[in-house]
């Protein structure tokens, strides 16, 4: 038995013993870290070739204004109606799952487009990629960074006031 072959058994086995019969698509998971950590080592290998420092420290203000931000764009990529045409080659129209977004099953079971599903649908995990993004775009420019953030921040604060304006006009209404 070659090594390949070898190894190959040694992966299907690990699938049969993770996935208890599941369609699990950890071949497709496993090349989706592969990518994050290309596009990560690509960007700071970039970075680095243009000579520009690493910030010593990020200000606490810039730092919350790439925070929320991570939060809203992820939320806006995974959840809302405007962003289904990207996430449809791999999921599934479910309906509404809430205020200004909808909920979406992974399409396909198993390999690269499940896992893909699976990573466009959760917020959670898209926010690690956005917040690589950020970092890398915030060394190399941090100004159009800063602005790129805060049109994220501004669309999540409001959100928070239309949720607020909502509750409260639902108590004035109702009583």
């Amino acid at each position: 038995m070659s090594v390949t072959e070898k190894v190959g058994s040694w992966a299907r086995n690990q699938q049969e013993q993770y996935a208890h019969g599941e369609q699990r698509p950890l071949a497709g998971l496993l090349g989706a870290m592969g990518v994050y950590g290309a596009l990560t080592t690509a960007g700071a290998a970039a970075l680095r070739a243009s000579g520009r420092p690493l910030p010593e420290r990020v200000p606490l203000g810039d730092a919350l204004l790439l925070t929320v931000g991570t939060f809203r764009l992820a939320r806006t990529i995974a959840k809302d109606p405007v962003t289904s045409p990207l996430r449809a080659p791999f999921t599934r129209f479910e309906g509404a799952s809430g205020e200004a977004e909808i909920a979406e099953e992974v399409r396909s079971h198993g390999g690269w487009k499940h896992a893909v599903g699976e990573l466009v649908t959760c917020p959670f995990c898209l926010a690690q990629w956005i917040g690589t993004g950020f970092v890398l775009s915030y060394v190399a420019a941090p100004r159009a960074t800063r602005l790129a953030g805060l049109v994220m921040t501004m669309v999540a604060g409001a959100d928070a006031l239309q949720f607020a304006y909502d509750e409260l006009q639902s108590e004035v209404t109702d009583s």
